[in-house]
């Protein structure tokens, strides 16, 4: 069986994740969509609701399950009996960060391959960062995440600007 893991931060997962994650489903076995706590970050939504968010969009995908966690990549590929680590690519300026990573991991663990995939055109440019800074100054995002997940975020954006005042 071909397991791979789609880890991250998510925070929030944009249509872009939902795009390479649909793809690699048809690729693999399984996906295992691993949703890191990722606290040094200061991530908007907590492990939990990015958990939730992510296996409503990904629930009719029957060979795919979003799993939280907070250790180390590899442990966490180990632990789900995992062979593959699969990343998105969007611009050249990823690939440099993701290159040196890859080459981290496989040193670390020489059984342990790296698949990169590119987004569909359409969601090339599509960032969580983006689109939690178009969410906070009130811009639409409908376009870029899920109905829950601009749902979710109107809620966000609505507490960290009560938050902030």
């Amino acid at each position: 069986m071909l397991r791979c893991i789609y880890p991250g931060t998510f925070d929030p997962l944009t249509k872009g994740h939902d795009d390479l994650i649909r793809r690699a489903s048809k690729l693999f076995d399984e996906v295992v969509v691993g949703i890191a706590d990722s606290k040094r970050k200061g991530p908007w939504f907590t492990a939990d609701e990015r958990v939730a968010m992510a296996s409503e969009v990904t629930k009719d995908l029957p060979n795919v399950r979003v799993e939280r966690f907070s250790c180390l990549l590899l442990d966490f590929v180990h632990q789900q009996n995992a062979s593959i680590i699969m990343r998105g690519l969007r611009a050249v300026s990823d690939f440099e960060y993701e290159f040196q990573m890859a080459g981290m991991n496989r040193g670390m663990d020489p059984n342990i391959e790296v698949v990169f995939l590119t987004p569909s055109e359409k969601f090339l440019f599509i960032s969580s960062t983006i689109v939690r800074e178009v969410a906070y100054f009130g811009g639409d995002v409908s376009r870029f995440v899920h109905p829950i997940v601009a749902a979710a975020l109107k809620v966000k954006v609505e507490e960290r600007k009560r938050e902030a005042n």
